[in-house]
């Protein structure tokens, strides 16, 4: 299981941060990730930690996100930084338990096509 908290509404220019609680299963069996939708759009893939610890972001976070893992508390946090109106979305936590390991996954770890189980959401606005 997944479940996602940690967001609400914040200024243009604010922080949050993100947490993902897991269960059932460890990080060094999965790739964990977080993904984003916005109203009226796709959902897409912010950031993704892999079972070795390797980080991928989408190119509009770079330098602004950052994604960690509390192995001791099988969470995963998604520090927001820098926060901007287009950042608004219901975030998702996501974990890949099958093919994590694999080189396909590393090629591209941001692809939902990827992750077997899937947190409610949490909702991150960027308003003033």
């Amino acid at each position: 299981q997944l479940q996602a908290f940690g967001g609400g509404l914040v200024q243009p220019g604010g922080s949050l941060r993100l947490s993902c609680a897991t269960s059932g299963f460890t990080f060094d069996d999965a790739g964990m990730a977080w993904f984003r939708q916005a109203p009226g759009k796709e959902r897409e893939g912010v950031a993704s930690i892999s079972s070795n610890g390797a980080m991928t972001y989408k190119d509009s976070v770079k330098g602004r996100f950052t994604i960690s893992s509390d192995n001791a508390k099988n969470t995963v946090h998604l520090q927001m930084n820098s926060l901007t109106p287009e950042d608004t979305a219901v975030y998702f936590c996501a974990a890949d338990l099958i093919t994590y390991h694999t080189t396909s996954y590393s090629q591209e770890p941001l692809l939902d096509q990827w992750y077997d189980y899937w947190g409610q959401g949490t909702q991150v606005t960027v308003s003033s």
